[in-house]
Parts: structure tokens; C-alpha cells; sequence
């Protein structure tokens, strides 16, 4: 057996080799000698990129496996017993979507790993660590190598992933044979330095790692449309003239190497000059629907009816195509600003996704005859559908078919935005039709650099003081969930504007549903502190009654007021806890270091039957304008404009006095003994008055009405002995 301990077992090592001596192949002499004429030295740490086949043949002809031999005991000779080995093993899996095997899955051929055999090698020998990320794994070997591949946060090349790990620890690189632009620190740099030639995306798989498995997310770097070395080479030109990389001649090829610092601070550095310098060729992905908006033209003041006609059959998933299209025809009716978060972006601990676009899908038979397709519903394609094209069994198919748990003949909406996977929709009634073994499935999506759009329209008062509705423009060729909001916020707003003597400012969110939340409130945190509540619009359409769901806190003056209003408004109306009627874009106001008592109003029943949470056509082709009543729709928008009018009118009276008041100084009295009733009364109100309290909620401790509560606090306001806090 070989000892690779040994440099000098090596095979083609000086004095072992048969070479005949007018050959002109390499031997591991002259690759030793090469890399420490390129700076690389003991007790370096050192990531090798190997494309052996670049420099030409060895000196003799070797088995495959003795080349690999050669090659790794050059390494370990040239760094020594002090000095580490990292090589790359990236596999892809969870890009690829597949699952990721620390211990088996090999590492993937392509630009970043042209010698497949050696790295496989290398990744196997005993002693050599793995780190466990399932696209962008590294192997290493020597005294480093646990302590720098251990413990690696979830992100490729994001903060403390293995890249600026080794650029703080003055770790180099080392191309033999290969190219500099191919060295995965490319990918780093173009991330740390947010060049807009590459985004972040999330990626989700199984992870096995000693037996067992685990789900994990795993953030990646998409770069653009760099897809080969031509497309970078103006790189490694401007890498090769940098004093601080040598370059030595072996074989047919080169050894180069760099100090990861210096290659970072070269990139870095043209990239200020020019963000799109790390890939000239990089073009945001064209659109083929570019006159879509132009087909969707509405009325000045469109009625909420012919709003939902127009735009409710539009494909609009969450950053797609057609959500643009039905945002722009949205903001021909009042004035609106649009926000643009692109892909990649971080907002809080989210990503903004890709945009997705379907083209075609459609389920066949094998002699042609379709089935369905997306033309005829873009329910029947997942949205974030991976894409597909071959021949599946029945069984396969089936696993990807997706049927109504109740309604037999409707198609059901369902979504894979963050667990990639393929799948198709269809009624129970077509699914129980299949009888042959084998179809075929076409799926023809695409996932490119995009843009996430929020709508924002702003009513402004005399207060900076905010609140905020809100309502979600996606979900596919469907109307109450929740185009439905929309347009009743959007009519709300039409009313608003016409007013001059507001107190406060409104604001009118149209967004994707909780990824917009999120991107808006992330990217607009110095508003927060002046949103004093918020009312999330949704299934409005529905001939079921109003459903109020409170805020998280539900005992703030918002809570008070528009529970009081629907109380009045709707006699079958209904009140629930947070999280207990529906679950949308208000948990995002009142999550945790947000805290913006936002509540939400639907048209649900209290007692719901069966599987479905909310109504019985919800998540499905029969969720049609069939079932939006217009006059439902007017009713919400009424009521609504109601809550905000007693929002406007709800004042919060503080004391200015201490003690209980000398009631005789000042005129204040009602005769305890001719009207006991109203002079305990009157006192019930002057112990409320402390700041804490709005004038509703005064009027429900003491059991009377706000207008007997407004009496009193008039006379005390005539007193100078309270003013209000001016803000709900």
C-alpha cells in the first residue's frame, strides 16, 4: 500500500518515477516546486481549486487514482504538518432541489470543480471534515479544518460563512490549472459587496448527517446569467495584473495564487467602480407580457365591481407578472406610490423571493390528449411550481396532484413559495377519472430576478399620527381572498381623500400576502412608532355576517372603538381574540417588536364546519365573483369608514387636577340626595379621567352612555380641569 504520509512514495515523486527523460509531462516534483514558487508555503491555509487536466499529461502514464495520490501528497508536502487543505465538495443538492448527504452525496462536476475524481478522493480519505451546507460544501484536511468548517451559520457566503472565515484567518487561494474567476469567492464578494450581479435566495431540503435526518433552509447567491468562463474573463485579467498574485508555469498550465483578502479587496474594489463589473453579460430577466398592462384599462373611479371583474382572473402570485399588471391598473384610481423590493432582499429574517412565471402546464395523456391546463385556470399549476417535462406513473402523478378536500368539482389554490416542489391542481371528479398507468406532465415556469411591489396610498391629517389598512393583492383567479379587500380599502380611501379636517394620517398597504408586510415594516421602521392601530381588509363579498378580530393586546382604544362601531352597525356581527377568527397580514402589525395593535375584518361565521377555516369556496376556482355581492361590499365599505370616523372622534380626556375635585368651587354638582344615580355617576366619571382612557371606554366601566360621559367632561374642559391627550 501507498503511504501518502510520505512524499517520496508519491507516485511520479523525484527518484520514483519511470519517466523516460525526453517526456514533457509534470511530475510531483515540479508541482511542489510550482506551488512554492506561487507563495505557497508551511503552515499556509490554503483553498485549492484543481483542474488537473489543464496542465497536460503527467511524466508517465498513471492509473487515475495514483494521479490523486500525486496530487494530494503535493499538497500536504508544500503546506506541511502545520498547514490546511480546503478543496471544494459543493454538490448543489438543495439548488438542485435534492437532499443532501454529508457522508454520500458526492461533490458536483462543473466550472467550480473540474477534477471530480481527485475531489471525490480527497473528500473521502480519512481525516478530512466536510462542513454540512448542502449546496456549497468545502472539504478539509489538517490541524484548521474542524475549527473552520464547525458550526457554520445557514447562509453560502453570507456573515461568518466559511469565506470570511478564511480571509480572517490570512488563508490563500490556490488555482492549479483553473481560473480565479472560478474560485467561489467570487460569489462571496459579490454578496458582501452588494453588487446587483447576484441575489440571495432561499433553499429548503433534507439534511442527513450520522443517520439522521433534518429539514433546513439553507441561503444561497444566485449570480445573474454568468454562465461560463468567457463571460468573466475581463476578471481574471484584472486578478493576474494584481502585484499581490503570482502565476507559475507547469505542464501545459499555470499554478496561480492569491491572498483571499487581496482577492476580496481587488473584486471589492471594481465593483465601487462599477457594481456590474463581476458580470458584464447580467440582464434583468426580459418579460414576454410587457404589453399586459396596457390590456387592463379601468374607468376613472372604477366601481368595486368592475375592479374585481378586471383583475380578478390575473395570475397574481406573489412576485409575478401578472400582480404587477393588477397593481398598475390599481394606482390609475387615486394616487398611489409603489415600493419596490427586490429579490434577494433582507427584511427582517425574510428573503424576498424570485419572481415566478409560468408559461405553460398542462396534464396529457400519452397519445396527446389534454386534460387541463393552466389556460384554462392558473389554478391548476402550484404556484412556485417547479417546472417539468417527461412521462410519470400514475402513482408519481398522483403525488403531485392536488384535489378540493370537499368541494369535488372545484380546483384548489395551492401554493410552494419556500419548499420548492412540482404540482398540478385539478377536481376530484377529473383525479378519480385517471385510470392509465403513465402521463405526461409539461411544466414550462421559470424563477428570475424580480421585483416584490407594495402599494402605498396616504391620506395625510393634522396629526403625523397613522393608521394603517391593509389588504393583499395576490392569490390567482380568485375574488374574496382577497381582492375583495382591496377594492373596499381602495373605495375607502377615494372617501378619505375627499376630507380636509382629518385628524389623523390613513395609509392604504395593497401588498403580497406576508412577505409585503414584512418588506414594507422592515424597510419602513422609523413609521412604526406613529401607527396608533391598523384594520387588515379581507373576504368582504361573502353574505355571512362581520367578523372583528382583536388586536394581540385587545384592550386598546382601537380594539374599543371599532368593536363598539360593529356592535352598533351589525347586529349578527362577531368579535374573536387575535388568532382565533383568521390569520393574514395582521400578524405581521402585531408581531414582536412591531406591536401595532392592527385587528382584521371579514365576513366569516362563528361556527365553522368542516375542514374549511373560513368560508366553503375559500382556496378554490369557486372563490368566482359569484359569490362577492356588491351590496355585501358597499356594506363593509360603510362600516368600515364608520370605525375610522369613530377612531377620529375618540379623545383620551386627562386630568389636570389631583385628588378628587372640590366639586362646589367650581359648580359641579348633582344633589347626592335628589339624584343618587347621577351623582355617583358623575363621580364614576371624574375617577376614570387619568390619561388611560378614551371617552368610549370611560362610558363602558361606568355603564353609561358617551354622550352623558361627554356632558360631564365638557363642563370640566369649561373648567380648565382637563385637556386630551390629542391622540387615540
Amino acid at each position: 500500500m501507498t503511504d501518502l504520509n510520505t512524499p517520496e512514495a508519491a507516485p511520479g515523486a523525484s527518484g520514483t518515477t519511470n519517466a523516460p527523460a525526453t517526456s514533457l509531462g509534470y511530475g510531483y516534483a515540479d508541482l511542489v516546486e510550482s506551488l512554492k514558487k506561487c507563495g505557497v508555503k508551511q503552515g499556509d491555509i490554503v483553498f485549492f481549486h484543481i483542474s488537473i487536466s489543464e496542465l497536460g499529461r503527467p511524466e508517465c502514464a498513471l492509473a487515475q487514482n495514483d494521479i490523486n495520490a500525486m496530487l494530494f501528497s503535493a499538497l500536504k508536502e508544500t503546506v506541511g504538518q502545520t498547514g490546511t487543505i480546503f478543496l471544494p465538495a459543493f454538490s448543489l443538492s438543495f439548488e438542485n432541489n435534492e437532499n443532501f448527504d454529508l457522508a454520500s452525496t458526492p461533490a458536483a462536476n462543473g466550472a467550480w470543480s473540474r477534477s471530480t475524481d481527485f475531489l471525490e478522493y480527497f473528500r473521502n480519505l480519512p481525516g478530512v471534515v466536510r462542513s454540512c451546507d448542502p449546496n456549497w460544501s468545502v472539504a478539509g484536511f489538517g490541524p484548521r479544518a474542524d475549527e473552520l468548517l464547525r458550526d457554520l451559520p445557514r447562509t453560502s457566503f453570507g456573515k461568518d460563512c466559511l469565506y470570511e472565515r478564511l480571509v480572517r484567518v490570512k488563508a490563500k487561494i490556490c488555482c492549479i490549472g483553473g481560473k480565479l474567476h472560478d474560485s467561489a469567492f467570487l460569489r462571496f464578494v459579490e454578496e458582501s459587496a452588494g453588487a446587483p450581479t447576484c441575489y440571495r435566495k432561499l433553499t429548503t431540503g433534507l439534511v442527513y448527517e450520522d443517520g439522521h435526518a433534518s429539514r433546513q433552509g439553507w441561503v444561497t447567491t444566485i449570480t445573474g446569467h454568468r454562465k461560463s468562463s468567457s463571460d468573466a474573463g475581463h476578471i481574471e485579467t484584472v486578478l493576474r495584473e494584481d502585484n499581490g498574485c503570482r502565476a507559475v508555469g507547469v505542464g501545459d498550465g499555470q499554478i496561480l495564487a492569491i491572498e483571499c483578502r487581496r482577492f476580496c479587496d481587488v473584486v471589492q474594489h471594481q465593483v465601487s467602480r462599477n457594481p456590474w463589473f463581476t458580470d458584464a453579460t447580467w440582464t434583468e430577466a426580459s418579460s414576454d407580457s410587457s404589453d399586459e398592462r396596457s390590456r387592463v384599462e379601468l374607468s376613472p373611479s372604477a366601481s368595486m365591481e368592475e375592479l374585481i371583474e378586471r383583475l380578478w382572473w390575473l395570475p397574481r402570485d406573489i412576485v409575478s407578472d401578472g400582480y404587477d399588471t393588477a397593481l398598475h391598473a390599481l394606482s390609475t384610481q387615486l394616487p398611489m406610490t409603489i415600493h419596490e423590493y427586490p429579490t434577494g432582499t433582507e427584511c427582517w429574517t425574510w428573503l424576498v423571493p424570485e419572481k415566478w412565471t409560468c408559461r405553460e402546464a398542462r396534464l396529457e395523456t400519452l397519445d396527446g390528449h389534454r386534460l387541463f391546463s393552466y389556460a384554462d385556470n392558473p389554478l391548476h399549476v402550484v404556484s412556485y411550481s417547479l417546472p417539468i417535462d417527461r412521462v410519470v406513473s400514475r402513482q408519481e402523478l398522483f403525488e403531485h396532484l392536488h384535489v378540493h378536500p370537499e368541494l369535488p368539482d372545484a380546483i384548489p389554490f395551492i401554493f410552494k413559495y419556500y419548499e420548492r416542489d412540482w404540482g398540478l391542481c385539478c377536481s376530484q371528479a377529473l383525479k378519480a377519472s385517471l385510470r392509465d398507468d403513465r402521463y405526461r406532465v409539461v411544466i414550462r415556469s421559470e424563477f428570475n430576478y424580480g421585483s416584490l411591489k407594495v402599494g402605498e396610498v396616504v391620506v395625510p391629517g393634522k396629526s403625523d399620527k397613522t393608521f394603517v389598512l391593509c389588504s393583499h393583492l395576490c392569490h390567482p383567479a380568485m375574488v374574496n381572498d382577497d381582492l375583495s379587500g382591496v377594492v373596499v380599502g381602495l373605495k375607502v380611501m377615494q372617501e378619505l381623500l375627499k376630507r380636509s379636517d382629518l385628524r389623523y394620517t390613513y395609509r392604504f398597504l395593497i401588498l403580497p400576502e406576508t412577505i409585503g408586510s414584512v418588506a414594507y415594516l422592515s424597510h419602513h421602521e422609523e413609521l412604526i412608532p406613529d401607527m396608533i392601530g391598523g384594520l387588515f381588509l379581507e373576504m368582504l363579498g361573502l353574505n355571512n355576517p362581520h367578523a372583528l378580530q382583536m388586536s394581540f393586546r385587545g384592550d386598546t382604544d382601537i380594539d374599543e372603538c371599532c368593536s363598539r362601531v360593529l356592535e352598533e352597525g351589525d347586529l349578527e356581527g362577531w368579535t374573536g381574540p387575535f388568532r382565533t377568527v383568521v390569520g393574514n397580514d395582521e400578524r405581521q402589525f402585531n408581531a414582536p417588536g412591531v406591536r401595532v395593535p392592527m385587528l382584521s375584518l371579514s365576513r366569516v361565521m362563528r361556527n365553522k364546519k368542516g375542514r374549511n377555516p373560513y368560508y366553503p369556496e375559500y382556496h378554490s376556482s369557486h372563490d368566482n365573483p359569484g359569490i362577492a355581492s356588491p351590496a355585501r361590499l358597499a356594506e363593509s365599505c360603510e362600516l368600515v369608514l364608520r370605525m375610522l370616523d369613530a377612531i377620529e372622534e375618540c379623545r383620551v380626556p386627562v386630568n389636570r387636577y389631583h385628588g378628587e375635585i372640590f366639586c362646589s368651587r367650581y359648580g359641579l354638582n348633582i344633589d347626592a340626595y335628589s339624584c343618587p344615580q347621577g351623582n355617583r355617576a358623575f363621580f364614576d366619571i371624574l375617577f376614570q379621567i387619568d390619561g388611560t382612557k378614551s371617552i368610549g371606554q370611560i362610558a363602558r366601566v361606568c355603564k353609561i352612555s358617551e354622550d352623558s360621559v361627554q356632558a360631564v367632561l365638557n363642563e370640566l374642559e369649561g373648567s380648565a380641569l382637563i385637556t386630551y391627550r390629542g391622540e387615540v
